[in-house]
């Protein structure tokens, strides 16, 4: 008797990009600059001094991805709209040649049986903006929900799932906290200000949905599981910091209505005192959570480490990335129940799921990438656990489509389930990309017996 298949029949299988990372042509038909634009052209933030520019050419060359999408099987596709393509100043004028594009992009996937689920914003703020303060201004709450606005009137006609933000976090820890990431800002007293002002800008956004829209708007979060190194006070204590300050900072004013206590802590005299009013407004109800998880931390007490006074313990018995992400497929299940549990029984998604390794070329042209469809095998393996433990999970979105540019680290580090010659925006499906076709095709079957086997 044939196996029977371990996914639901609905359940979306994707892969994920976002705009700047893929599109280039970040200036083409009257588009203005982003954050990220001028970021990767200042000499010395991005590995090599690489930029957009180019990306994957997928502006110009997207029935061509879309293509290879129906290809692997995909029947969802997640996607980020640059803002500043649509409104070059970041509001005020639109620029009908840039919401055009989306708007092609949409009914291409609709016609080859693709779900669209559309991210808002994926970190590339109108540069425009960024000189008024960025999300450091209180206004920027308001300039998002216009811009909102807009996306929802030209397309929630065909777009059925919608995204506010994607991983807020890293636009705060990497962008105004560390000034690793655009736009570049190392002020532990900014920090806090932004994340309060992108959840703000989140809950606008929502709100201006349920007048405006016909379908589903929730809020996409990078999780990563904090586990302690030892069972001491000390690193016990350092975990719950760790935890909070990821896992806990974006979900808790939406879910439960205020920051978790450890923050305070954390941010010690940096941190301010916020309106009780603006925790009502943060708790607008949403229709589902997108999860993007990638590894674990394991955690330990550090004196003297800014800010949080933890660090991780490299797990050297285990596989790592290119990027040297422990490789912990039971992280996945954890985080989906924790979430399930702490906040309540929400649709999930997870919105990210992949590793970077090295690609070695191969002579016949493929690539070979068992790394890649081993972390993909034992993932999807854990999404299952979740399932079978109560978690309603609706979908899976590998990152990524395409090899692309991956932000500080330019175009050195591979994520793609298709291979991106750059210089001659050759595609090629990796073995990995043939994998996830095929637990697509048999919606989890070839994953092993009862997701177990393999």
């Amino acid at each position: 008797m044939s196996n029977p298949a371990l996914f639901p029949a609905d359940f979306l299988w994707g892969a994920a990009t976002s705009a700047y990372q893929i599109e280039g042509a970040p200036l083409a038909d009257g588009a203005g600059p982003s954050v990220w634009h001028e970021f990767a052209h200042t000499p010395g933030r991005v590995h090599a001094n690489e930029t957009g520019d180019v990306a994957c050419d997928h502006y110009h060359r997207y029935r061509e991805d879309i293509g290879l999408m129906r290809e692997l099987g995909l029947n969802a596709y997640r996607f980020s709209v640059s803002w500043s393509r649509v409104l070059p100043e970041g509001r005020g004028r639109l620029n009908p040649r840039g919401l055009g594009f989306y708007e092609r992009l949409v009914d291409a996937l609709l016609e080859h049986g693709i779900q669209p689920m559309l991210t808002l914003y994926h970190w590339d703020l109108p540069a425009a903006l960024d000189r008024l303060g960025g999300w450091l201004n209180p206004d920027s709450a308001d300039w998002f929900a216009d811009y909102a606005r807009i996306l929802f009137r030209a397309l929630d006609d065909r777009v059925k799932l919608w995204v506010t933000l994607n991983e807020p976090w890293v636009v705060v820890d990497g962008g105004y906290l560390r000034g690793v990431l655009a736009p570049g800002q190392r002020n532990l007293h900014a920090a806090p200000i932004a994340a309060h002002h992108l959840l703000r800008a989140h809950a606008a956004a929502v709100q201006a949905y349920r007048a405006e829209g016909r379908h589903r708007i929730g809020l996409v979060v990078n999780l990563e599981p904090k586990y302690p190194a030892q069972e001491t006070a000390e690193d016990l204590s350092a975990t719950l910091r760790a935890d909070a300050y990821i896992n806990r900072y974006y979900l808790d004013p939406v879910f439960l209505g205020g920051y978790p206590p450890e923050l305070a802590e954390i941010f010690g005299p940096a941190w301010p005192r916020f309106p009780d009013a603006d925790f009502d407004f943060i708790r607008q109800p949403l229709d589902f959570l997108g999860v993007n998880y990638y590894s674990r931390q394991v955690v330990r007490h550090a004196p003297g480490v800014w800010p949080l006074e933890t660090a991780g313990v490299r797990q050297d018995r285990q596989t790592h990335t290119a990027l040297d992400w422990e490789v912990y497929p039971q992280g996945l299940t954890d985080i989906l129940e924790w979430v399930a549990s702490r906040y309540g029984p929400l649709p999930l998604y997870i919105t990210e799921n992949g590793a970077a390794f090295y690609d070695p070329p191969q002579a016949d042209g493929g690539v070979d990438d068992p790394l890649r469809q081993r972390y993909l095998r034992d993932h999807l393996r854990a999404a299952l656990a979740a399932m079978r433990g109560g978690v309603d999970l609706r979908g899976y979105f590998a990152w990524s489509l395409l090899d692309n540019f991956e932000w500080a680290h330019g175009y050195s580090k591979r994520f793609g389930l298709i291979h991106v010659d750059y210089a001659s925006q050759r595609r090629t499906i990796k073995a990995s990309g043939r994998f996830y076709a095929e637990a697509i095709r048999t919606r989890g079957i070839t994953l092993g017996e009862d997701g177990n086997g393999g």
